[in-house]
């Protein structure tokens, strides 16, 4: 099973404020081993710029209308992502579980399993 592990957006993601040394080691030995257990690809984890510097594209029949960042409800937005094969959602929550803390405070990771062809049968 596929899933997105969505890194959710806080005050300082939104405010641009990079994450210190200490925390991008630490997450780069994590991403090492989520890529060693056959769980990560190399290329399908990325953290994200602040919403102030996105556009978002609404769409209403053909009409669309394109909205400059930021966005609103800084904690429904994400700061990053990753794409992890894993046997169910079990195995997804053990990995986030040992993932550091994202962000310097509080913070959250929402996981997503991806549609997958069997769903449209």
């Amino acid at each position: 099973m596929r899933v997105m592990v969505l890194v959710k957006a806080t005050a300082d993601s939104e405010s641009g404020t990079m994450p210190e040394r200490a925390m991008l080691e630490a997450m780069g030995r994590f991403n090492a081993e989520l890529i060693a257990a056959g769980v990560l690809a190399p290329s399908d984890a990325a953290g994200l710029k602040p919403s102030s510097v996105g556009k978002r594209v609404a769409f209403h029949g053909v009409d669309r209308t394109v909205a400059d960042g930021p966005f609103a409800a800084t904690s429904e937005l994400v700061a990053g992502f990753w794409l992890w094969t894993v046997r169910d959602l079990d195995e997804a929550v053990a990995w986030v579980k040992r993932c550091p803390n994202p962000m310097p405070g509080p913070s959250e990771i929402e996981i997503r399993p991806l549609y997958e062809a069997k769903d449209f049968v």
